[in-house]
């Protein structure tokens, strides 16, 4: 400690990087030295920030351009008024090992590989979710396809989504019933395929498709359903049919 200028430590001091020694020599410094007391609050507050933003994906080049730009920048001496009786400070001192452009840039680094991580496994999180859902929901339909009563119905969209088609599986036997949708358009944002048991002319909820493809299980009990409908809904799905089917399936 006695050749760094304990007034360059504040970042690395509020980023817990000091060994205990000069963490010790640094507070005693600290608790005379109002200016130090405020850049570490203010490291402080920005660490506190860079742990709860967002992340997002740095450019590609932001490593490449902090490190080349390092040896080109010139470290300002820390402007102090020598306390009275001594002198200003002795010429040839050792280099600060933490310069705030240094520990800036590696605080920034830190912060944006962190927050690829974070987000990555988030990401692989989600994905592994979705296609365990998917398993769950495509096995439940091939089971309900082994029910020895099994029927199924194909169909067409229609009221303007052209080209999709869906099929209705379903087993008075296992009260159940799935649709199986292949090349329908995606729903526009914001909106959502909704599935609905018919029961002779009653609609009632049973899931959401929320892509042009795929197979689903109906929500509920088939009874005394005599087909199945599809509409567009708000994302989350409605009570009761908001839009003309664009698909209806008879159980015959």
């Amino acid at each position: 400690m006695n050749v760094t200028d304990p007034h360059t430590l504040t970042g690395a001091y509020a980023a817990h990087a000091l060994d205990p020694d000069e963490n010790a020599e640094f507070e005693r410094h600290l608790a005379g030295c109002p200016s130090c007391a405020q850049e570490v609050a203010e490291f402080a507050a920005t660490l506190a920030k860079l742990g709860t933003a967002q992340s997002e994906v740095p450019p590609q080049t932001l490593k490449a351009n902090v490190m080349a730009a390092l040896p080109t920048i010139r470290q300002e001496a820390p402007h102090t008024t020598p306390a009275p009786g001594q002198g200003p400070s002795r010429p040839g001192r050792r280099a600060p090992r933490w310069t705030k452009l240094a520990l800036a840039a590696c605080l920034a680094l830190a912060a944006s590989a962190g927050g690829i991580a974070v987000q990555q496994h988030h990401r692989a999180d989600q994905a592994r979710a979705r296609a365990a859902a998917l398993q769950v929901q495509q096995d439940r339909v091939t089971d309900l396809l082994t029910a020895p009563d099994a029927r199924t119905t194909t169909g067409s969209t229609s009221g303007g989504a052209a080209g999709g088609v869906g099929t209705a599986v379903w087993s008075h036997s296992r009260g159940q019933a799935a649709f199986l949708a292949s090349g329908l358009p995606a729903p526009a944002a914001g909106t959502t395929y909704q599935l609905w048991f018919n029961d002779s002319g009653t609609m009632r909820p049973a899931g959401l498709l929320p892509g042009g493809n795929g197979a689903r299980l109906l929500s509920g009990p088939l009874d005394g359903a005599v087909g199945i409908g599809v509409t567009v809904e708000p994302a989350g799905g409605s009570p009761h049919p908001t839009s003309a089917p664009v698909l209806l399936l008879p159980f015959t």
